[in-house]
């Protein structure tokens, strides 16, 4: 007997039969689709590339221009609609037409350029708009004639500050103006998050 008591049976254990065939090649078989879906992804990945577009500007509202056949959002701004109206000392005053005219000046005739990969859902490219030096997107909030919509924060705090534009009285967002009125194309905030979202509709779209 042993020291440290009974022992019981000893438990034999069997050697390992080797992976069947037809396990290997299976594993085989999935390394290659991963590898090939890699492949892929590679692939799809410079359609991601950043359009350009420049040229003379049409003016929509303000935030929205269209050069020759491109419908471009402004990205990172939203300004009044074209039939909002907003108050300051104690009257309505046609705001949106106003953001319009801001925008308008802003530009001062100047060849414009924009650049970006996103759209929106009714097909306009989300840019990034410059005429000359002047960065357009940036220049509307700060003019007091946009809110910001994802970016330029810092540019609608200065505005806030100097009560410019819409902020020299009272006014309803311009999403939420949207909201309010149904016949009104409805816009999405372009934060982080909308651009992982719209990055992913993207890829899936050349699919």
């Amino acid at each position: 007997m042993s020291r440290f008591g009974l022992r019981g049976p000893r438990r034999r254990h069997a050697a390992r039969s080797p992976r069947s065939l037809r396990f290997k090649l299976l594993d085989y078989g999935l390394a290659i689709l991963v590898l090939g879906l890699l492949i892929l992804v590679a692939a799809r990945l410079d359609r991601f590339e950043t359009r350009k577009e420049q040229g003379m500007a049409i003016v929509n509202d303000g935030d929205s221009i269209t050069l020759g056949a491109e419908r471009i959002r402004m990205r990172g701004i939203d300004a009044p609609e074209y039939q909002q109206t907003c108050r300051k000392a104690g009257a309505d005053y046609p705001c949106g037409k106003l953001a319009r005219q801001s925008l308008v000046r802003l530009i001062a005739g100047m060849p414009v350029s924009c650049s970006g990969w996103q759209r929106d859902r009714y097909g306009r490219l989300l840019g990034d708009c410059k005429a000359g030096d002047t960065d357009l997107n940036g220049a509307q909030v700060q003019a007091g004639w946009a809110v910001a919509f994802g970016d330029f924060e810092t540019e609608e705090a200065v505005a806030r500050a100097a009560k410019a534009g819409i902020w020299a009285g009272t006014f309803e967002e311009p999403q939420q103006w949207r909201d309010s009125h149904h016949d009104a194309p409805v816009e999405r905030k372009h934060g982080l998050l909308a651009s992982f979202g719209d990055a992913l509709r993207e890829f899936f779209r050349f699919w």
